[in-house]
């Protein structure tokens, strides 16, 4: 059997089918301690509220009628007007539904808008999606049709109290040359949990303008929904800027809705992918966060319940982390936002991602970090000496995870490497 090249490049195996692979596995495998995958919390407060919005919805028929219909291929017209209103209303933002689209998932809007501002150009040019702060999204990587498509930026490293350490852009090393096409930052960020500051932002917004690139923010964990955020930070959006949304982290990742906020022209042409490829984004997902908008419900579950209860839990977690491993083993990057705890084993006389297998043949799954650094100039030792966990899953489950953890790095400091 012989593949196109698109068909070489999209099956070979990427970090981010591992990242799926492993989380489908955990899942389904008894005893598996599943520290690595992106599934959010089941919070009761909310499974209980879905459960009985769709009970709702399907006595009153709004569940069969999304069920039963297709909707345009741009996305469900209720929720368009519904949430540009709600965001026009809570941020002054000029806007209206003709500035969002509504796609299978945020993993599709990326590619749609990876593939829409780099790769090969008219006349020979190849435009490249610029990172300005690694590491980032491990779903990034593989989503260009063309080869070195991507490239990024080493950070400043802050080394924090208690510890933990941050990301900052570095600024003097982030060069804007004319093959550039998009620039995209996470906010929070997955891997880290870092959040940029207003003023980062506001820099990279204005070195967009500037360039007349895009500047794209995945908010997939962030304000105003589902705000899994712990750190100051005011929501961004103008007409140079292209935000995405999911419905994911609200507790809804099986719906598989991602949102597009953007000016109308980008918005036209996700439409016009969309229907190529999908017909239509489904519907499900946007009739339940229609009747979240109309009830009120969808930023007040996300201040009260869903940001308080990762803020506990991720304090927790890091209680349990420095029971078992001290400074002196593991650095953790400042819990900012977003799901994941990012630990830093500066010393580890071997790879994460050998001691991904080892914890894995343990029955802990994690994820090494060098999967987070796409599109480095060369090679980058701190790449390898990282690593994410999900901290989302039960509190005893985290405490033998982490006890198995700290276990194989003592083995992997007392072995020196062999």
């Amino acid at each position: 059997m012989s593949f196109s090249l698109f068909g070489n490049k999209f099956t070979r195996h990427a970090g981010i089918t591992q990242l799926m692979d492993d989380l489908n596995d955990g899942l389904r495998t008894p005893g598996a301690i599943m520290l690595g995958g992106g599934n959010p919390a089941h919070i009761p407060e909310m499974d209980s509220y879905f459960q009985q919005l769709c009970q709702e919805m399907l006595t009153q028929g709004q569940l069969t009628e999304a069920l039963c219909n297709y909707d345009g291929p741009q996305g469900k017209n209720t929720l368009l007007l519904a949430l540009a209103d709600l965001l026009h209303e809570t941020f002054g933002w000029q806007i209206g539904p003709q500035n969002i689209a509504l796609t299978n998932g945020s993993q599709s809007a990326f590619f749609y808008l990876c593939n829409l501002f780099a790769g090969r150009h008219e006349q020979g040019r190849h435009k490249k999606v610029l990172f300005p702060l690694a590491p980032e999204y491990i779903g990034y990587a593989d989503s260009g049709l063309d080869e070195e498509m991507f490239v990024s930026v080493r950070p400043q490293i802050e080394l924090l109290p208690e510890g933990q350490f941050k990301y900052h852009v570095d600024f003097d090393q982030l060069h804007i040359t004319p093959d550039i096409g998009l620039i995209c930052v996470s906010r929070p960020t997955n891997p880290t949990g870092n959040v940029l500051s207003d003023e980062e932002l506001q820099r990279l917004d204005a070195l967009a303008r500037q360039h007349n690139i895009p500047l794209l923010i995945d908010n997939a964990y962030g304000v105003p929904f589902p705000g899994i955020t712990f750190s100051p930070a005011t929501p961004h959006w103008n007409s140079n800027t292209i935000l995405c949304m999911s419905l994911s982290k609200l507790g809804l990742p099986g719906a598989r809705c991602g949102i597009i906020i953007a000016e109308p022209g980008v918005i036209s042409a996700i439409s016009n992918i969309n229907g190529i490829i999908s017909l239509s984004p489904g519907g499900i997902g946007p009739a339940i966060a229609y009747e979240m908008i109309r009830r009120g419900d969808l930023l007040r579950l996300s201040d009260n319940v869903i940001r308080p209860f990762y803020q506990q839990r991720v304090n927790h977690t890091i209680e349990i982390l420095r029971r078992y491993l001290p400074p002196e083993r593991c650095l953790i990057h400042k819990p900012e936002g977003a799901i994941f705890l990012w630990l830093w084993l500066k010393d580890l006389p071997i790879t994460t991602a050998t001691l991904y297998q080892r914890l894995k043949q343990r029955g802990v799954l994690m994820v090494p970090g060098h999967y987070f650094f796409p599109g480095l100039d060369q090679p980058w030792r701190h790449a390898q000496q990282c690593l994410r966990m999900n901290y989302v899953p039960d509190p005893q489950q985290i405490e033998r995870g982490i006890a198995i953890l700290a276990e194989e790095v003592e083995r992997a400091h007392t072995e020196g490497g062999a």
